[in-house]
C-alpha cells in the first residue's frame, strides 16, 4: 500500500490541464458522494484513455468473443439470449448508458432500466434515447441504497465498469442482485477486478514501466501538454480516496464473490494490467494508426500477453447464472 506517489502530483497537474482546475477544486468537497459524482461530470469525456483506441477495442473483442468485429453485447444477444424475448434488464452505475442504449435496439428487451448517481450522465442518456426513438429504456438518477429491488423480477443485471465502484461487493451480490433475478436470470459483468484502490504490486509497476518504454517517445507526449510520459509509479491511497471514494473500493472481491453466489456460463479475461496504465494520457496518439503506431501497439499487446501467462487479468467479461439449488 502506498499513501502518496510521484504520480499523484503529476496526474493532479495534468488532470487540471485536461479537465479544468474547477474539477480539481471539486475534490475538496467533504461529502464522499459529491466527490464521486464530480468524477463523472461533463469534463469526464475530456481525456486520453485506453478505451478510446479502436485497435484496443478490437483486441478486447477478440479476447471476449473470439471475433474482433463482435463486441460483448452483440455476443450476449447472439449467444446467451438467442431467441429470448420480453426480457427485463437492470443496469447499475450505467453512466451515459451507451451500452444499454445499444442493447435497447434489439427486440429481445421489453424494458431496460438504467440507474446512475450522475444527473449529467442520466440527462445525456435520455437525450440519446429520445434521438433514437427508443421506448423500451428508462433512466433513474438515484443512489443504489434508495432503489427498490423487486424480488424475482429481472432477467439480467448488468455491471459495465461499475461494480468496482460498490463497497461490500459480496453483500450487494447476495442480498440485492441474486434475489432480484428470476430463476433463469443472468448476471453480466464487464469489469475491472484487479487490486483495490489500484494498489498494484511492485512487479506489475515494474512491467508497466517496461511496457511504457516500448512506446516511441514521439507518442508519449501527454494529452494537452508538451510533457512526455517517461515513467509510472501508480496511485497513492490518499489521492484515490480524495479523487473518488468509490474507485476500486472492493474490486478484488468481485470474482471470488461472484463465484461464491453464481455459476459460471462464460468468463473471459482481456488483460488491461499493462495497457491501461501505459496508455493513460497518451492514447490520443493511437486513435488513428499508421504502421509505426500499429507496430508499437502490437509490441505492447504481446508484452501484456506474456505478463498474463503468470498473472491474473485485471479485466473480466463474464456471464453467470443463479445456481439451481
Amino acid at each position: 500500500m502506498r499513501l502518496v506517489t510521484l504520480d499523484d502530483f503529476r496526474d493532479t497537474f495534468f488532470k487540471g490541464k485536461q479537465r479544468g482546475w474547477d474539477f480539481i477544486l471539486s475534490k475538496f468537497n467533504l461529502r464522499n458522494s459529491e466527490r464521486t459524482k464530480s468524477a463523472f461530470n461533463s469534463s469526464a469525456s475530456i481525456s486520453a484513455n485506453w478505451w478510446e483506441i479502436p485497435y484496443v477495442k478490437k483486441r478486447w473483442n477478440k479476447l471476449m468473443t473470439n471475433d474482433e468485429h463482435q463486441n460483448y453485447k452483440q455476443y450476449l444477444v447472439a449467444e446467451a439470449l438467442k431467441d429470448a424475448s420480453n426480457l427485463k434488464l437492470l443496469s447499475l452505475g450505467s453512466g451515459t448508458c451507451s451500452h444499454e442504449i445499444e442493447l435497447a435496439q434489439y427486440n429481445n428487451f421489453e424494458k431496460i432500466t438504467c440507474l446512475d448517481l450522475s444527473e449529467y450522465r442520466i440527462s445525456e442518456a435520455k437525450k440519446t434515447a429520445e434521438q433514437k426513438q427508443l421506448n423500451n429504456i428508462e433512466f433513474i438518477c438515484s443512489n443504489i441504497d434508495d432503489f427498490n429491488f423487486k424480488d424475482d423480477h429481472y432477467d439480467i443485471v448488468l455491471f459495465n465498469a461499475s461494480l468496482h465502484h460498490f463497497k461490500n461487493v459480496d453483500a450487494l451480490l447476495s442480498k440485492k442482485i441474486k434475489p432480484c433475478l428470476n430463476t433463469s436470470g443472468l448476471l453480466v459483468i464487464n469489469e475491472y477486478v484487479g487490486p483495490n484502490r489500484l494498489q498494484f504490486s511492485r512487479l506489475q509497476i515494474q512491467k508497466i514501466n517496461e511496457g511504457l518504454r516500448l512506446i516511441p517517445k514521439t507518442f508519449r507526449k501527454r494529452y494537452k501538454s508538451s510533457s512526455h510520459k517517461n515513467s509510472f509509479s501508480g496511485s497513492g491511497l490518499l489521492r484515490m480516496v480524495i479523487a473518488d471514494p468509490s474507485e476500486c473500493v472492493d474490486s478484488e472481491s468481485i470474482i471470488p464473490s461472484i463465484h461464491k453466489h453464481f455459476d459460471r456460463v462464460v468468463e473471459k479475461s482481456y488483460g488491461g494490467n499493462i495497457l491501461m496504465n501505459v496508455l493513460k494520457d497518451i492514447s490520443h496518439h493511437f486513435i488513428d494508426l499508421n504502421d509505426e503506431k500499429k507496430k508499437a501497439l502490437d509490441a505492447l499487446f504481446e508484452f501484456e500477453d506474456d505478463y498474463l501467462k503468470n498473472n491474473p487479468s485485471d479485466f473480466i467479461f463474464g456471464i453467470y447464472k443463479k445456481p439451481n439449488h
